[in-house]
């Protein structure tokens, strides 16, 4: 979902403009954003090379949702703007020490409405008719201890190029070709023995993969004969099957998406590997061009399929909830992974004093007094 900082109470959709006419519902604007996001999925579907725009829009706003990754993306086009970079809500603009411009339309992300657990339901608070896309686009449907989702809400936020005052640096972190950055690799090895696997290189080869993922024994095996990027790249990918095609993945039996239906779960496991090596700084669009230019194919195949054994035992869904769920599956299978990694471009949220702002080119946005852009290359990974 967005970060819970971007909120701000006053909820102003333009500034130092009034808008004309009568604010749009919460209810008219969800509606909105469900049908920009079905729109843009739809065309996605047409236009493979849309996903591959949508990677890389993740890779920058990783810490976004899938869906709300799509609005904002869809937003900055409709403007023919530059795709976003940083966002926040008005006053985490202000807590940052920068103004949003004057006349500025507010960009809309898709946020829960929360309720304590003890707490009787409003009628009506669920908006129902968007419930579904709601909580594709917000990222998650997860109650916490205490508190419970009752309903969903528009909410306003800014790109950083709305905004001006103290500056502010946009990390952009930049690989030399067929290396990786400093401890890539083993922050990867680190999250594959969270989940219970054991990383190991051999120069034995499974058919002709450069790597696989042993569910039984818990394993996950990369070929020893690799280059270095290439190595991080087939680990990533095992990393993406290991987050979304295990044999309780009930989702992704439903779908259409788990290891008994290759083609699906391949493009999901490669979009993975492709936006966390992208976030790192690491461009993979030649070697995952295969993979991902048929991703609309393996959609509209699973959709056309009948799935048997399937627990619900529905028929296969349509392409446009199969897009959806794809999107949400690979951006969260993504985020949980670049939570470990923490990679330098702060994905899409403005840098706390606790962030690392160290070992990135970035870009110092004005207006600039006193200072001045430095830009540090990464270090590389020599192992």
């Amino acid at each position: 979902m967005a970060p819970a900082t971007s909120e701000h109470p006053d909820n102003k959709e333009e500034v130092g403009q009034h808008p004309a006419g009568p604010r749009p519902s919460n209810e008219d604007r969800l509606a909105g954003l469900t049908q920009q996001l079905q729109t843009l999925l739809e065309n996605a579907i047409s236009t493979p090379g849309r996903w591959h725009m949508l990677l890389d829009t993740s890779a920058t706003l990783w810490r976004y949702s899938g869906g709300n990754i799509a609005l904002l993306m869809a937003q900055m086009e409709e403007r023919g703007q530059q795709q976003p970079l940083l966002v926040a809500g008005f006053r985490e603009w202000e807590r940052h020490g920068r103004n949003v411009l004057k006349g500025e339309h507010a960009l809309w992300v898709l946020a829960p409405r929360t309720a304590s657990k003890s707490a009787a339901t409003e009628p009506g608070a669920e908006a129902k008719p968007t419930l579904a896309v709601a909580e594709q686009a917000s990222g998650s449907t997860k109650e916490t201890d205490h508190r419970r989702i009752v309903g969903w809400r528009a909410q306003s936020v800014f790109d950083v190029s709305q905004t001006e005052g103290q500056p502010i640096y946009i990390p952009r972190p930049m690989v030399e070709v067929g290396s990786s950055p400093m401890g890539l690799w083993s922050s990867l090895v680190k999250f594959a023995q969270n989940q219970g696997f054991t990383v190991e290189q051999s120069m034995s080869q499974y058919g002709l993969s450069s790597g696989y993922t042993d569910f039984a024994s818990r394993k996950i095996q990369a070929g020893a004969w690799l280059g270095q990027e290439q190595r991080v790249a087939v680990l990533a990918h095992e990393l993406g099957h290991v987050c979304l095609h295990g044999p309780d993945d009930k989702l992704g039996k439903l779908y259409g998406s788990r290891l008994d239906h290759r083609g699906l779960a391949e493009v999901e496991a490669e979009s993975v590997a492709y936006t966390v090596l992208r976030a790192h700084g690491i461009d993979r669009s030649a070697q995952s061009g295969s993979y991902l230019a048929g991703w609309a194919d393996q959609v509209v195949a699973v959709e056309q399929s009948r799935l048997s054994g399937s627990p619900t035992g529905k028929e296969p869904a349509s392409r446009l909830e199969i897009a959806r769920s794809t999107l949400a599956r690979v951006t969260s299978a993504s985020r949980s992974i670049l939570e470990v990694t923490q990679p330098h471009n702060l994905g899409g949220k403005p840098a706390t004093a606790g962030m690392a702002v160290a070992n990135y080119r970035g870009d110092l946005t004005g207006p600039v007094t006193g200072h001045q852009a430095i830009g540090t290359s990464p270090k590389i990974d020599a192992s």
